[in-house]
């Protein structure tokens, strides 16, 4: 799926993926594109964990990866610069951060400011910021006897969860749900938003001409 440079007038988004575990939304994103659900490429994957299934997955699709964490970049400034020069080797126009657990230097943010998008699986800002990622935060929702969770995908700035929202869906809690049932409908649920939410920056002038 690696390709050459952006073509001007190409609406093809160039997304970079940065992401911490298994890889699921990021196979998601692989495979509408892959299908041409999704008129865009995934380009580059970034790990700051060099055996994470997002990894694997991006490799078996032969998308370029990067592990940049402290075992191979010293200190967060380091990081970030070579983070910055990944996505700027591969012409990534937008950057997904999807189960992403590290905060973005202020050179990457600055450089890609209103063009990172973070995923989250609850109504923000219900049930978000730091501490507030994977099953943990379904534990919170049936915890507070909320009776409906869903999902966010929102711009990201210097803080975990707390960027402009773009678009979020509603998942009722069902009374029997446990954890691992509400995770499930919760992620599903996400991943089309995602999609959905990609399909109408592809289809938007503002976005090809990054």
């Amino acid at each position: 799926m690696f390709s050459g440079s952006h073509q001007p007038g190409d609406r093809t988004l160039r997304l970079a993926v940065l992401a911490s575990h298994e890889g699921t939304t990021l196979q998601a994103v692989i495979d509408a594109c892959a299908s041409g659900e999704l008129n865009a490429e995934v380009v580059l994957v970034i790990s700051n964990n060099s055996q994470c299934g997002a990894l694997r997955r991006a490799r078996a699709a032969t998308i370029a990866t990067a592990h940049i964490s402290g075992k191979t970049h010293g200190d967060q400034f380091a990081r970030d610069s070579a983070m910055l020069d990944a996505l700027r080797d591969t012409n990534a126009q937008w950057v997904l951060l999807l189960g992403y657990m590290k905060k973005l230097g202020p050179q990457t943010l600055d450089a890609y400011q209103q063009r990172i998008i973070n995923t989250h699986p609850a109504l923000l800002p219900k049930f978000g910021g730091q501490g507030f990622f994977g099953r943990k935060v379904h534990e919170a929702v049936l915890a507070a006897h909320e009776t409906e969770s869903g999902a966010t995908v929102h711009l990201v700035d210097n803080d975990y969860d707390t960027g402009p929202l773009i678009s979020q869906v509603r998942v009722p809690v069902l009374a029997d749900d446990t954890a691992e049932q509400l995770e499930s409908r919760v992620k599903a649920a996400e991943q089309t938003l995602l999609i959905n939410t990609l399909k109408g920056l592809s289809q938007t002038r503002h976005a090809s001409n990054y």
